[in-house]
């Protein structure tokens, strides 16, 4: 009995020295930079958020927190490469709804994104516009547009972040429910899709309004619909695809941080408080309003919950639409 008792007291101790080398961790952490690995070129919508977001955490944190953009595969890349970086708490992922679609397209990944990061928290949830260049397409709603792609097959194109992304698969979507044929090109971002949509080297993209708010506010671009259930306050005026008579058209995109597995528990907790209070921030909650993005509320276990409902969802779509990559 007196083993068991000695055995027992020494189970406690150990257990209180854990708990408190793990919350010594968590209050050294961090001790140098901390990088973002974002998979797609800069200037698209995961940058839209993960700049300012990064910016503010240099603040809160007051370590440099950078943006390193690892571009490729629809977003493949980069998250190969996050997958395999050291989980010690200063290399994060910033994933996006195109991870939730890549298991179904891309057979041969070698990462698993439900299995191979913990999920931290859901960033920003913008939904997709449908934005044209109005020196190339003279539509000025979607009706206008829908009607010139059925009169005119083949002979429009779109642009996307890549293949495999929700700017591909909301295309893709897109001519399924109104049977035209419009061409995909895929780009290594949203960032260079926009560059040539607004040189009007590719008339239409379906874009996350991450991207095109700011040149739908210039007047660079001509926005016909958002893929959303209502309208959203930075844009009132512009309708919904339900409203301008493509019902059942809603697509929306979602960024949210990652961290490798096996990273310690205590910074991944530490780092979704620092999000959460990030995102209260005024001028981040005014970037995300002008965004067209609400601020989300979802981390840890139910951003996984919600990430794996995604994937579920997106193979579905994939099956039914028989998408294949170019």
């Amino acid at each position: 009995m007196r083993i068991k008792a000695v055995h027992v007291a020494l189970l406690a101790i150990m257990a209180g020295c854990s708990a408190i080398t793990s919350g010594a961790h968590a209050q050294a952490w961090p001790q140098k930079q901390v990088t973002f690995i974002v998979p797609f070129a800069a200037g698209g919508g995961t940058d839209a958020f993960a700049r300012p977001l990064a910016a503010q955490l240099d603040t809160q944190l007051g370590k440099r927190v950078i943006i390193e953009n690892r571009a490729g595969a629809g977003g493949t890349v980069g998250a190969s490469a996050a997958a395999k970086a050291a989980p010690d708490g200063y290399t994060f992922f910033m994933g996006a709804a195109h991870h939730a679609i890549a298991p179904s397209l891309y057979p041969n990944l070698d990462y698993d994104i439900e299995k191979d990061f913990v999920p931290v928290a859901l960033i920003a949830r913008p939904p997709q516009v449908i934005v044209v260049n109005p020196d190339k397409v003279a539509a000025k709603t979607l009706g206008e547009f829908i009607a010139y792609a059925k009169a005119n097959p083949d002979k429009l194109s779109y642009g996307s972040a890549g293949a495999g992304t929700t700017h591909h698969l909301a295309g893709e979507l897109f001519k399924i429910l109104t049977q035209t044929k419009i061409q995909h090109v895929p780009y290594r971002g949203a960032g260079p899709a926009m560059q040539d949509l607004i040189a009007g080297h590719v008339p239409v993209v379906f874009d996350g309004l991450g991207s095109s708010a700011a040149p739908i506010r210039a007047g660079q671009l001509r926005a016909l619909a958002i893929a959303a259930p209502k309208r959203v306050a930075a844009f009132p005026d512009l309708p919904t695809a339900a409203e301008a008579g493509l019902p059942n058209y809603e697509v929306a995109t979602w960024y949210g941080l990652f961290a490798p597995k096996g990273t310690p528990p205590d910074v991944v907790e530490r780092m979704a408080k620092e999000l959460k209070a990030a995102l209260q921030v005024p001028a981040i909650k005014e970037a995300w309003e002008r965004n067209g993005s609400d601020v989300p509320d979802v981390a840890g276990a139910d951003f996984g919950k919600m990430v794996s409902t995604e994937v579920a969802r997106w193979r579905k779509v994939v099956t039914e639409a028989n998408v294949k990559l170019d």
